[in-house]
């Protein structure tokens, strides 16, 4: 294993991962622990949820569907009260599932949209004022650089996070004035358990190699740690800005 950085600005800092139980947010969940900082996630899968707490000291998590804005912002006043008041957002939660454009409705343009977009924003509203109240503050929102790729084969999502740098750029000004910062996090392919049992494939992960600068698989752990950063005080001066982790793909 690479020897990672330690942060001093982030121990005992309050932090919030939205769909902290898996994947990429997982990582995240426990990066942010073995820093010293009390964390906080949210997330609708109960198992999942409980066995990441369960072997994390200090870590509160709150089951919510963040499709249920209502929902977000009670669980979001929970670990308020558990872990304080927010000094980090981060606004992880999304999920990439494949669909063809030929056969997508309203109804389920609207849920992508749910699903990857709208509950980004209105966590930001939620914690946005112990932010202000501090005079400081880190949100990070988890873009995707699919779109900047022209992927094919989800364009409900592809668009969704498109939206996400439109959302950081204006929160930056938004909020830049309290000394919040604002920063999108851009992955590439990452190989988590999901993604390695849905869609990495032999042929697919050749493929990839070949559009990618590194030749290396990204895994979940340098997202993580790009998000250790964002958050900490050495990222003091970075807002409103793309941070890619994606090994020079095309």
């Amino acid at each position: 294993m690479p020897d990672f950085a330690t942060y001093p600005s982030l121990k005992g800092k309050s932090i919030i991962v939205t769909g902290g139980a898996s994947g990429i947010g997982a990582l995240i969940v426990e990066s942010f622990a073995a820093q010293g900082a009390r964390v906080g996630f949210l997330d609708r899968d109960a198992e999942a949820s409980a066995a990441l707490a369960g072997r994390l000291d200090g870590v509160a998590f709150e089951l919510c569907d963040l499709r249920d804005i209502a929902a977000m912002k009670a669980a979001l006043a929970d670990l308020r009260a558990k872990i304080g008041p927010a000094d980090v957002l981060v606004n992880n939660a999304a999920r990439d599932d494949r669909h063809d454009w030929r056969e997508i409705d309203v109804d389920y343009w609207d849920e992508r949209q749910n699903t990857n977009l709208r509950h980004m924003f209105f966590a930001i509203q939620t914690v946005a004022p112990d932010m202000i109240a501090k005079g400081a503050g880190s949100i990070i929102n988890m873009g995707s650089n699919s779109w900047w790729e022209a992927g094919a084969g989800f364009p409900a999502y592809a668009t969704a996070k498109a939206a996400v740098h439109g959302l950081t750029r204006t929160m930056a000004r938004e909020l830049g004035g309290h000394r919040i910062r604002v920063n999108t996090v851009v992955p590439g392919w990452i190989m988590t358990d999901r993604q390695k049992t849905l869609w990495a494939t032999p042929e697919a992960l050749e493929d990839h190699r070949r559009k990618q600068c590194l030749p290396d698989l990204i895994q979940p752990e340098y997202v993580a740690r790009m998000v250790l950063f964002l958050a900490s005080d050495d990222a003091a001066m970075c807002t409103a800005s793309n941070f890619m982790v994606e090994a020079g793909s095309i």
